[in-house]
């Protein structure tokens, strides 16, 4: 139980009531300490304090200003999907399941209200089926069930369904629907029996935030009208109010309210057992209910909740048909019973959405000890059980176990957490595009144009067609026929906002939508960088530099690799979390001692080093690092010059003839080695020039001020005409990377995966005595073996992937593909993805070697060719300028 000060007054009456604790106000005054603190009895509160409980943590608290679900909980259509197009969802859902259906009911004998009817995934065109046959494809690696029916067949399963304009189906049958209530009481039931408590009618009215010795601001209590809390940790698990918790406490939460709505028919005939069914097409769900069906979807012009009251318990809004018709007119379609059946209740109430309609999970940038668990988009429930243990996970040990990068509030940059147009626009298209089919190349057109590097003009006028990353528009692919720019968002013609004509790159990014090889791919870029040259606009990236009297300690501390060579080095390496996960990979560039010369140089009488690291995970490199440098104590500064400079990257087997015309320094691989790294002249302009390549090409980068990029960039090109160079973009570097074997963070390289595992043993100092974070896991790991390995994989017919494909061995599910691209070069489809050993056993060079491995794409089967290392270029001749 909570630890109470000594001698002191209640200030409530505690009385137990169905497991937990419901607080009356009385006189007198409670002084309580808790480890945790989750503000919030919604579906992510209680499974969050449920895990904390069950992970040990029983000096742990939940607030509840009302009652249990009172928020949006209570009134959650509670659908679980078990297949989701992402590995981490299915596996966060299917914990879900388990604490649902069969761990809950095992610890309390109390029913959750857990019903397995299946789902039913309508497919009304050729690409959805393909989207549902890639989920079916992955499910098989996690041992879901599910099958592709025609329409004949799923006539049969519901003969109810209009099957008239189905191009088929996906049936999924072990999905099914949660009882909110049920749920958090039982929830509630198993985290106090384990000595948690559970508090209702206890609005919090301030929390409390104290600045360290070190200036670090971290949680100290929290406060309700019936007294203070003090505590370490925070969890905001308040929905649509999670905002205004935030500023408590100084926290950017950035997320909006919104109608979302669904109606309850009368009884129909035949109706029961029959499967919940998600008709994406027309942006409408089924879900049964008893004898009767849940009607509800995600339309266009969803209505914004203005001003979010706190005097909302149990509280609905009422219904707005001229928004809602649409989906009584998709169902109606679907189930044409429903022409001649009454409407019972109308339910519309509050729901949070957010920018990419992922929730917001993790602790704050701002305050230490301050975690968000909300912003679900209406999934609460379905993800909640997943996302609790992560959450709770996260708190105890400091980081999550799984990959959670897609839901960690650092995935967005701070200059965007509190701009209100962004945080309204992008959650406004997301929840229009929740049903739309999620597709490789997708990018967003709401809340462009946020951060713009030098180039950005000038790249427009060569035809650039951009990707958004991390509120950056980096170069996506050049565009033949002329200037593709990014308009103002227009909201798809909600809200009697005129809908953007003659908008040439959302033509261009409709033809990208395919599961086949996308049309505007141009493989002139590939090609002119592995033959000549090309320029590469990386400026996105983040530019930090890391100095003080204790920078070498945290450098050797942060790194895995030896970054302490002689100043003009630069080294290739990862970062790990405390289990000896992944959390980046990065360049970090020894710096000579010297006075300031920013935004080039820092001023440093010591160590000094540069890390340039991938720009759309910027922010989380930046948290990351920061939040190490805290929990050791080191004496040092970390300063972000990330908008100061821009980058350009000139790659191929002909980029040092047109650099040795542009640079003031000796370019031959005597005088500047791979791997190193000086301050040159070009055009007149001081610059810092690294000879380093992304893409398996002799090359350099240049990290240029922001004020003499244009005439840098316009000496390369001059330089360049006669060797032919050319603008490229990210979708060339994907390609060249893959192909070459290089990995992408948070494709090939994740949170959950360590650099042994991932072929990085290479970018550790494991033969040194060096102690680095996460150092004990991979010493543990390369004494036992690994028991999952990343290979490369090639097919010989001509067929597009993706990720996610399923990899089976001699007919065995081992694994999935992370990441694969044509490479051009070799003139194959390419791909990297984890395996594991089906007997739990190590995975060595022999399993690899002796497997007869097969991809499924979309339900089929291809033959795959396994490598230990890349067919392209495995002994590293190209990178030294060896052309033979």
């Amino acid at each position: 139980m909570l630890c109470r000060g000594s001698n002191s007054m209640l200030s409530f009456f505690l009385k137990h009531r169905n497991g937990f604790v419901t607080c009356f106000v009385a006189t007198f005054r409670l002084r309580l300490s808790a480890d945790v603190v989750v503000i919030g009895g919604g579906s992510l509160g209680c499974q969050t304090i449920y895990h904390l409980a069950k992970m040990g943590i029983s000096n742990a608290v939940l607030l509840e200003r009302d009652r249990l679900t009172a928020g949006t909980t209570w009134h959650t259509a509670g659908l679980l999907w078990q297949l989701r197009p992402s590995d981490v969802e299915v596996e966060l859902l299917a914990h879900t399941r388990n604490v649902i259906s069969k761990d809950l009911e095992e610890e309390t004998g109390l029913h959750t209200g857990w019903i397995q009817n299946g789902g039913l995934f309508i497919a009304s065109n050729k690409q959805r089926l393909d989207e549902y046959k890639r989920l079916m494809s992955l499910g098989k690696v996690y041992g879901i069930e599910s099958h592709v029916l025609s329409p004949a067949e799923t006539k049969d399963l519901y003969p109810l369904m209009n099957v008239d304009d189905l191009y088929g189906t996906l049936y999924v049958p072990k999905d099914g629907t949660m009882d909110p209530a049920g749920t958090c009481t039982t929830l509630s039931r198993a985290a106090t029996t384990r000595g948690a408590m559970v508090i209702e009618n206890c609005p919090v009215t301030g929390i409390q935030v104290k600045t360290d010795d070190f200036g670090v601001k971290r949680v100290k209590a929290v406060e309700t009208p019936h007294g203070t809390i003090e505590t370490p940790c925070v969890v905001n698990c308040a929905g649509v109010w999670a905002t205004k918790l935030g500023e408590m406490a100084g926290v950017k939460v950035p997320l909006i309210a919104m109608h979302h709505a669904y109606v309850v028919t009368e009884r129909i005939e035949g109706i029961q057992n029959m499967p919940n069914v998600r008709d994406h097409d027309a942006s409408v769900y089924l879900r049964l209910q008893g004898d009767a069906l849940s009607v509800g979807g995600y339309e266009q012009n969803p209505i914004f909740w203005e001003e979010v009251s706190d005097k909302f318990a149990f509280s609905l809004f009422d219904l707005d048909w001229d928004v809602f018709m649409q989906h009584i007119e998709g169902a109606i379609n679907r189930v044409p019973v429903l022409e001649q059946t009454g409407i019972k209740s109308t339910v519309c109430g509050p729901e949070s959405f957010t920018a990419d309609h992922k929730p917001l999970m993790g602790e704050a940038p701002e305050v230490r000890g301050f975690f968000l668990g909300c912003g679900f988009n209406s999934a609460g429930m379905m993800l909640g059980g997943g996302c609790g243990r992560e959450l709770a996970h996260w708190i105890i040990h400091g980081r999550p176990e799984k990959d959670m990068y897609g839901y960690d509030i650092r995935r967005f940059h701070s200059s965007l957490t509190d701009n209100k147009r962004w945080i309204r626009e992008r959650s406004h298209e997301s929840y229009a595009k929740n049903y739309s089919v999620v597709f490789p190349f997708d990018e967003p057109l709401a809340s462009r144009n946020m951060r713009k590097d030098p180039f950005h003009q000038i790249l427009t006028e060569e035809g650039c067609v951009f990707q958004e990353r991390h509120g950056w528009e980096r170069p996506g692919w050049f565009n033949k026929d002329g200037p593709a720019p990014v308009k103002d968002y227009d909201y798809y013609g909600a809200y009697g906002i005129r809908t953007n004509i003659n908008y040439k790159y959302n033509e261009l990014l409709g033809k990208e939508y395919t599961f086949n090889f996308p049309p505007h791919h141009d493989v002139s870029e590939c090609l002119s960088c592995r033959h000549g040259v090309v320029v590469f606009n990386m400026s996105y990236f983040g530019k930090f530099y890391l100095t003080g009297p204790d920078a070498k300690k945290a450098a050797d501390w942060l790194f895995t690799a030896d970054v302490n060579k002689k100043p003009g080095s630069t080294v290739y390496t990862c970062m790990l979390n405390r289990r000896g996960g992944a959390e980046a990979d990065l360049t970090v560039s020894r710096l000579e001692p010297g006075a300031a010369n920013l935004p080039l140089a820092p001023e440093s009488d010591g160590d000094a080093y540069y890390l340039a690291v991938g720009g759309g995970v910027a922010e989380h490199n930046w948290n990351h690092i920061r939040s190490v440098i805290q929990d050791r104590g080191f004496r040092c500064q970390l300063t972000d010059h990330s908008e100061d400079m821009g980058m350009i990257s000139i790659q191929g087997p002909k980029s040092r003839e047109v650099l040795q015309e542009v640079l003031d320094s000796d370019l031959s691989n005597n005088a500047f080695p791979f791997s190193t790294h000086k301050v040159v002249s070009a055009a007149g302009h001081q610059v810092r020039a690294m000879r380093l390549s992304f893409v398996g090409e002799l090359g350099w980068e240049l990290h240029i001020p922001r004020d003499a990029c244009i005439p840098v960039y316009r000496a390369v090109m001059a330089a360049g005409a006669k060797h032919g160079i050319i603008n490229s973009g990210y979708r060339a570097i994907d390609s060249l990377s893959i192909e070459k074997g290089y990995r992408h963070w948070h494709a090939d390289l994740r949170p959950d995966d360590t650099p042994l595992e991932a072929g990085l043993g290479f970018t550790c100092k494991l033969r040194s005595s060096i102690p680095f974070q996460g150092r004990e896991r991979l010493e543990k790991q390369k004494e036992e073996g690994l028991k999952r390995h990343i290979v490369c994989f090639t097919i010989d017919e001509k067929i597009p992937m993706f990720g996610l494909e399923a990899v089976f061995r001699n007919g065995v599910p081992v694994g999935h593909l992370r990441r694969a691209d044509y490479g051009f070069f070799i003139d194959k489809t390419i791909s990297y993805g984890y395996i594991r050993h089906p007997d739990g056993g190590v995975v060595s060079s022999d399993f690899i070697k002796t497997g007869d491995f097969t991809l499924e794409r979309m339900g089929v089967t291809y033959k795959a060719t396994a490598h230990l290392k890349s067919p392209f270029d495995p002994e590293n001749k190209r990178v030294k300028g060896i052309y033979s």
